[in-house]
Parts: C-alpha cells; sequence; structure tokens
C-alpha cells in the first residue's frame, strides 16, 4: 500500500477562493459528470411506474428526482474521502480536488452530512415506511467505499446502494414491499455489478499495484464471461417482473432493445482496452432508458373518455 499522499497537507497558496473553488466542488459531487445520476434515476423511475401502475404522483415524482441528485452526490464524496490517499497513484483520479488538497478532509465531511440531511429531509415528506427504509439507503451508501479494501466484491456493495431507491419507490407508493419491489431490485444488483466490473477494467492495472480489491481484479479473465452472465441474470428477473404484471408489447421491446445494447457492449469490450471498456460503462446509461421507456409506454394512462 503506498504512503499516505501528502499532497493535501501541503501549502494552500495559489488555491481558489470563493466562487473560484465551484469547479471543484463540482467535480467532487460529480455534478459535471451525470452518467452515474441517470445510472441511478433509470431504476428509480422503473420502480415508481412499476409501484404507481403508470405515472406517479407529481411530489413522489419530485422527491425521488431531487433525491437521486442529493444522494448520488453525497456518495460520490464520501467515496473520493475513503480513496483520498490512493486516487493521486490511479491514472484515472490523480487530479481529484480530495487528492491535491484543493478540497480539505472537513469540508468534505460537511458536505457529505449536508447532502444526506438533505435527501433525509425529503423523505420526511413521504411516509413513515419510507424513512424508515431511508436508514438503510444511507448506510449502504457510506459503507460502500470502504469495501474495496476488504472484499473482491465493492460492487456488490454498490449494488445495493444503487438499488435501495426502489423499495424507497415502492414504500413511498404502495407502503408495501411486494415481491417485484425485491425482484426488481435484484435485477438491478446484477445489471451495477456488471456495469462497475466494466468500470473497474479500467483502472484493473492501477488497482492491482497498490492492492485494491474489485471484482475485476477477482475475475481476471473471466471478466467478459462474468458481465455476460449478470446481465442474462437482469434480464431473467425483469422478464419475470413483466410475466408477473403481464407487461405488454412496449415492455418486451424496452427488454429486447436492452439485450441488444448489452450484446454492444460485449463488442466494445472484446480487448480489454481503457478506452473501450469506459465506453461500454457509459453505455449503459441507454440500456437504463430504453427499458424506462418501454414502461412509461406500457404503463401509459388510459383515457377516461
Amino acid at each position: 500500500m503506498p504512503a499516505p499522499d501528502s499532497s493535501s497537507h501541503s501549502s494552500h497558496k495559489g488555491l481558489p477562493r470563493g466562487l473560484a473553488r465551484l469547479p471543484d466542488f463540482l467535480q467532487l459531487t460529480r455534478l459535471d459528470r451525470p452518467i452515474g445520476t441517470w445510472l441511478l434515476m433509470w431504476p428509480t423511475m422503473w420502480a415508481l411506474w412499476v409501484a404507481a401502475e403508470g405515472l406517479p404522483a407529481r411530489d413522489t415524482l419530485l422527491i425521488f428526482v431531487v433525491g437521486v441528485y442529493l444522494m448520488r452526490a453525497a456518495g460520490c464524496v464520501i467515496n473520493d474521502y475513503a480513496d483520498r490517499r490512493v486516487d493521486g497513484h490511479v491514472k484515472r483520479t490523480q487530479t481529484r480536488p480530495l487528492a491535491t488538497g484543493r478540497i480539505s478532509e472537513g469540508e468534505a465531511k460537511g458536505l457529505f452530512v449536508a447532502l444526506v440531511v438533505a435527501a433525509f429531509v425529503l423523505v420526511c415528506f413521504t411516509n413513515a415506511f419510507t424513512v424508515m427504509l431511508s436508514v438503510g439507503g444511507v448506510i449502504l451508501a457510506f459503507i460502500y467505499p470502504f469495501m474495496k479494501r476488504y472484499t473482491h466484491w465493492p460492487q456488490v456493495f454498490l449494488g445495493a446502494a444503487f438499488s435501495w431507491a426502489i423499495p424507497m419507490a415502492f414504500g413511498a407508493v404502495l407502503g408495501s414491499l411486494p415481491a417485484e419491489a425485491w425482484l426488481l431490485f435484484l435485477a438491478n444488483v446484477a445489471w451495477t455489478v456488471a456495469y462497475d466490473t466494466q468500470y473497474a477494467m479500467v483502472d484493473r492495472d492501477d488497482d492491482l499495484k497498490i492492492g485494491i480489491k474489485s471484482t475485476a481484479v477477482l475475475f481476471g479473465d473471466y471478466d467478459r464471461l462474468m458481465i455476460g452472465l449478470l446481465q442474462l441474470a437482469c434480464l431473467t428477473l425483469l422478464a419475470v417482473v413483466g410475466s408477473r404484471l403481464a407487461l405488454g408489447g412496449f415492455f418486451w421491446l424496452g427488454l429486447a432493445a436492452m439485450a441488444l445494447i448489452f450484446v454492444y457492449q460485449h463488442w466494445l469490450i472484446r480487448n480489454r482496452s481503457r478506452e473501450r471498456c469506459f465506453q461500454a460503462f457509459l453505455n449503459n446509461h441507454w440500456a437504463g432508458l430504453v427499458l424506462f421507456a418501454g414502461l412509461a409506454l406500457d404503463l401509459w394512462p388510459v383515457s377516461l373518455y
């Protein structure tokens, strides 16, 4: 393990002040890179539409959309805090604000707390059941970044964190958790582990050098096979949801489009190049979108006249 990076303790002369620091905070919260927000947003939208059997109530929709932005930002802050001694040694992350000392550890902790509190206040406008569920979401968001020190399966913890909005959405709409909520949850965990393994393939060389664990490191030469199996599990679980709810043609069209996107991703990662693996990871935005489009069209409100 490398020695702690001393950059965060270096002189702060010449660092920006006031509004000039905004780009650093945008980078810390990844608000300048919305891919993670969309990967959290799409499953949340799946759950809201399924639970509401169509368009959810406007206030519920707004609470979850804003909540996704807040919790994704909070997750990025605590992730960079956990990796502050490591990011400087990884090509892709060496210029992050915490790694370079442009944002202090105290500021990062304060921002994480503020974002989580703001998200919790939003949840308080739903119901007591959803408020209770939200505690699990905060715990998962907090512990995930530290798991890569202890297990080769940090992607599973990320999957649980990125999927926790699904039971919360069902809780907010129905006040209960039917089997479909947990099937969607498991489908999204499988999908998340698949795409985050693609993401981890980008950093695998650096992770091996500095002792960071990931599914990309664990799977080794079987990485593409395991990604394929996880994507197949995701599609199968989603198909079970579609069958249980007797969803129509638009849903199955969306699911088929998602499957084709997964096939395209395997073409991208066939040579395991950093750039193509990252491109495949980014491509998952479209996988989530086409499934949501299928669900939304299938559950389109029927006119009453």
